[in-house]
């Protein structure tokens, strides 16, 4: 009992403590002056860093979406379904979800072994000590860097995922580069992109916020920053996880789905 009492009190501490953290970035960041150069600098690593990675797995998700499905449709003798069951699969929920925790591998994790060795080395003492808000230059450009660049990776993979699908109708059929387009973007809506656009910021939030709490936060010793780096990765994925079960019965409520 008195484990489980523990686990309990220190859940309660890290939410609160990441409540205080949050409450403070918004506090922070609406107050002059603004870090534009590290802000981009920051876009740069985060999003054109990861372009590569997550090109490639978009491409993948949906050559392998399609061609998994295709047996099944056949079956069912609608296999001129594919290209619309794929694009709004792949645009609703598997795009922006495996982007977004692809991100949270690379970028999470990133930014908490970044900051927690700064937190290691004694920087962030030096930039307080000299003046510097070190909250201003290190938390607030990467989780507004975060924020704008996950949703923007999102869109590239969603349209690098739907010419994988493309690529996969052809492999066992035949469809024109032109009746494939047509068929996938006359099953989607504006009620399929926005939701899935919407939801990839908070995803972006939370995924910056997380690394940026985990390595600002984080223990003395080399342990102490390894520590920051996984944990980052466990808790933002989580967190996209939660997130999209928020936004999927939100969608539904309205009335989107």
């Amino acid at each position: 009992m008195d484990s489980i009492k523990n686990l309990e009190s220190d859940f309660l501490k890290e939410v609160g403590q990441i409540t205080r953290f949050i409450a403070r970035f918004f506090l922070v960041v609406i107050k002059p002056k603004q870090e534009w150069e590290e802000w981009i600098n920051q876009c740069y690593w985060i999003g054109y860093k990861s372009l590569t990675l997550v090109s490639v797995t978009a491409f993948i998700m949906g050559l392998v979406l399609t061609i998994q499905s295709r047996p099944t449709l056949v079956e069912f003798g609608a296999a001129s379904l594919l290209p619309a069951m794929v694009s709004v699969s792949l645009v609703r929920e598997i795009t922006p979800v495996i982007t977004s925790l692809i991100c949270a591998g690379k970028i999470a994790s990133g930014i908490g072994a970044e900051l927690g060795s700064m937190r290691v080395t004694e920087q962030i003492d030096a930039m307080e000590v000299s003046g510097t808000n070190p909250f201003k230059y290190l938390i607030v450009t990467r989780v507004l860097a975060s924020t704008v660049m996950v949703p923007i990776l999102s869109l590239l993979a969603i349209a690098i995922s739907l010419y994988g699908g493309f690529l996969g109708t052809n492999i066992r059929g035949e469809v024109s580069w032109t009746l494939y387009w047509f068929q996938a973007y006359d099953a989607l809506s504006f009620g399929d992109f926005i939701p899935s656009l919407v939801k990839t910021i908070f995803f972006g939030f939370a995924i910056g916020t997380v690394g940026c709490y985990k390595g600002y936060t984080s223990q003395k010793g080399t342990e102490g920053v390894g520590k920051s780096a996984t944990t980052a990765v466990v808790v933002a994925s989580l967190l996209v996880f939660v997130l999209d079960l928020i936004a999927v019965q939100i969608t539904d409520i309205l009335g989107l789905t």
